[in-house]
């Protein structure tokens, strides 16, 4: 059976997980895609800087970094399901708890570190772990779809946020957007996502088990290599400024004299088009070496960020360079979490993935709040802006110069001992 062929097979059996891991994988950046249309609204009411209010998404980039390991092994050791599922409903009632804020600082910062410890169960290793036990050959192809969920965020929440606020103010909205997501995602994931460690309970029935084992490296082996050290520092290089523009992406624009559903509209096109840049990375990287697919991707956003420095006020020049930053941004878990499972295999693909979502998230949490700074400190975005272009010259750097990967295609598993009755047992959900 050729690779096509078997590519085909693992979509016609498993074609829901991914799809079902993409709408839990949106709500694990609720937060970081909502907040821009809150932003106005609580300066307005609180007197906050915007550095204050985004450095909520500083806790929580910091508390994922902290933690982003020990969930790996987690995820290796009990399997995704369950911490999905918990993950599901802890985020969506801690994000809807940020409508009581009252105006103190410290209780803003207790709120988003309550929203940390809920948004550490929804991490993306936990639903490229299960998508990556399922799928080889498409495995490309089935990350972006998985992580597709985060380009649907981005053009969804900015619009349902701002019609929320303007429709109900901005506690309800919160309180709203929660309990919707909380609605939606839950019965999903409920019922249909499930990765090769979630195996299925079956009454009176036999248990299919999986005979054979991930392999991969080992934890000591990985670290001795150069290119897990590369992919941690690429990703936190560019997810520090990429995540600060977008977060901000609403008020650059109202600065530049855009109205708030204007703004919102054009922000909605970094969604629109990170669905297309998700999808069509996943389509290449199954087909060309992933370090040059990577490399290239994380060049785009110097683009954008050049026309938003020039010529800011220009709507078009808007909205390219939120079409350029929709194909790119996000793009990068895909890049990362496909050369993770190259580089180190699956064995412990929650432990080195993990370290590389630290990453991620140390840069996330740390981007919106430089942002917030730049401008406080300048009254513009463009120091930022700057700043962007260099950092995401170095990450593609570090990504061209990746070495040739250990594990590809057909060297996912290998056949293993006939587990027991007690191991199979253990292996039911």
């Amino acid at each position: 059976m050729n690779s096509s062929q078997n590519a085909a097979s693992e979509w016609r059996s498993f074609w829901s997980l991914p799809v079902a891991a993409a709408f839990g994988y949106s709500t694990s950046v609720l937060h970081v895609y909502s907040l821009g249309p809150f932003i106005e609204p609580l300066q307005h009411d609180f007197g906050w800087s915007r550095a204050q209010i985004a450095g909520g998404i500083t806790i929580t980039g910091t508390v994922a970094a902290l933690f982003s390991i020990p969930i790996g092994l987690l995820v290796d050791r009990v399997g995704p399901r369950l911490i999905a599922l918990i993950g599901v409903l802890l985020m969506t009632a801690s994000y809807a708890l940020l409508g009581t804020a009252t105006g103190d600082p410290t209780n803003w910062l207790l709120l988003w570190g309550i929203m940390a410890i809920a948004n550490l169960f929804l991490q993306a290793t936990v639903w490229t772990s299960a998508v990556a036990s399922r799928f080889e050959e498409s495995r490309g192809l089935a990350f972006a779809v998985t992580l597709s969920g985060a380009s649907v965020a981005a053009m969804v929440f900015p619009l349902l946020a701002t019609w929320l606020i303007g429709a109900h103010g901005w506690r309800k909205a919160f309180m709203g957007m929660g309990g919707i997501w909380a609605v939606l995602v839950f019965p999903i994931l409920f019922l249909v996502f499930r990765g090769a460690r979630d195996q299925r309970r079956k009454k009176l029935a036999p248990v299919p088990v999986d005979t054979r084992v991930l392999v991969g490296l080992s934890v000591p082996e990985g670290l001795r290599t150069p290119a897990f050290y590369q992919l941690v520092l690429a990703s936190g290089l560019f997810t520090l400024p990429a995540i600060g523009i977008i977060v901000h992406f609403v008020p650059i624009l109202k600065d530049a004299g855009a109205d708030p559903l204007a703004a919102a509209g054009i922000a909605s096109l970094v969604g629109i088009f990170s669905i297309f840049g998700r999808l069509g990375t996943g389509f290449v990287l199954d087909r060309l070496p992933g370090n040059l697919v990577g490399g290239g991707v994380f060049l785009l956003p110097i683009i954008a960020c050049t026309l938003l420095y020039y010529s800011g006020a220009n709507p078009s020049s808007q909205a390219v360079a939120a079409a350029i930053f929709g194909l790119t941004v996000g793009a990068e878990v895909d890049v990362i979490a496909y050369l993770a499972s190259q580089h180190f295999g699956l064995k412990r693909f929650g432990v080195f993935y993990g370290a590389m979502v630290g990453a991620l998230a140390l840069g996330a949490a740390f981007g919106p709040l430089a942002a917030g700074t730049a401008f406080d400190r300048y009254g513009s975005y463009k120091p930022f802006l700057v700043l962007t272009m260099i950092l995401m010259g170095v990450s593609s750097v570090a990504m061209v110069t990746l070495s040739r990967p250990r594990f590809g295609k057909q060297r996912r598993l290998e056949p293993g001992p006939t587990p027991t009755i007690p191991e199979v047992v253990d292996r039911v959900v």
